[in-house]
C-alpha cells in the first residue's frame, strides 16, 4: 500500500508510522529522516537544502519533493511506502500526485489521525525531558516521574522544551490548520481519506488504523471488480 499519514502535532504520527510500516512490510519515509540522510550523505539535494537552512530560509517545496521522490524510487519501496510529514501543503500534494502518476502508480489511502486540540496541548505541554539524557521522557499526567522534576533513570533534572509550552503548541496548531489540514480536503475529494481517532493506547490506535486501512483496501478491490 502507498499511504500518506496526516494529523496535528502530538497525534502520535511518528509512533504510529513505525508500527504501521512494520505491520504492512513497507518503509516508513519521514521528512526529518530524508533531510538528515541527504545532508549527511552530502547529496546534491542535501547540499541545496542545507544552503537554505544555513541561511535561515525555508527549504523550497521542489527540493523536499525531489528528496521524497528519490526515496520512493528505492527498491524497498517498490510495493508501497508510508509517508510521514510529507506532503505538508496542497502544492506538495499536487506535486506528489504528478510524481506518482509519472511512475505509473497512485496513493491507496490517506490516514488522518484525529485528536481534539485540547488533548494535543495536554500531550505536548505535559512532556518533560531529562537534561542528562534526552531519551528519558516523562509526562506530567501519563507517565510522571516518582519525584517531581527528577529523572527516574539517572537522577537528571527534568525540563520542558521551549517548543513544548502551551503557547508554542497552539502556534504550531495554527500552522497545521492553515498549511497542512487543507490537504485532507484535497485527498477527500479523491476518495482517499480514512479518519480514525488517535485517542487511547498506542496498540489500540494501531489496531484501529490497520482495520480501517484493510476496509479501505477491500472497498477499493470491490470498486475495481
Amino acid at each position: 500500500m502507498r499511504i500518506v499519514l496526516v494529523g496535528p502535532p502530538g497525534a502520535g504520527k511518528g509512533t504510529q508510522a513505525a508500527f504501521l510500516a512494520k505491520n504492512l512490510s513497507i518503509p516508513h519515509i519521514s521528512t526529518g529522516d530524508l533531510f538528515r540522510s541527504n545532508i549527511n550523505q552530502k547529496t546534491e539535494l542535501g547540499k541545496l537544502a542545507k544552503s537554505y537552512m544555513d541561511a535561515g530560509n525555508l527549504v523550497p517545496d521542489e527540493v523536499t519533493i525531489g528528496m521524497a521522490r528519490d526515496r520512493m524510487e528505492q527498491p524497498d519501496a517498490a510495493n508501497g511506502f508510508l509517508l510521514d510529514g510529507f506532503p505538508r501543503n496542497v502544492s506538495q500534494a499536487e506535486a506528489l500526485d504528478q510524481a506518482l502518476k509519472a511512475d505509473g502508480v497512485e496513493l491507496d489511502a490517506v490516514l488522518d489521525l484525529e485528536v481534539p486540540e485540547d488533548e494535543v496541548v495536554k500531550r505536548i505541554a505535559g512532556r518533560r525531558i531529562c537534561r542528562k539524557d534526552s531519551s528519558h521522557v516523562f509526562h506530567e499526567s501519563y507517565s510522571p516521574p516518582k519525584n517531581e522534576g527528577v529523572c527516574d533513570v539517572c537522577g537528571g533534572e527534568l525540563y520542558q522544551r521551549d517548543d513544548d509550552t502551551e503557547e508554542t503548541v497552539r502556534k504550531r496548531l495554527e500552522v497545521y490548520h492553515t498549511q497542512t489540514e487543507p490537504i485532507i480536503d484535497y485527498y477527500r475529494a479523491q476518495g482517499l481519506v480514512v479518519t480514525i481517532s488517535a485517542l487511547g493506547k498506542v496498540d489500540e490506535v494501531t489496531k484501529r488504523a490497520m482495520e480501517a486501512l484493510r476496509r479501505k483496501d477491500d472497498e477499493d478491490d470491490q470498486d475495481d471488480a
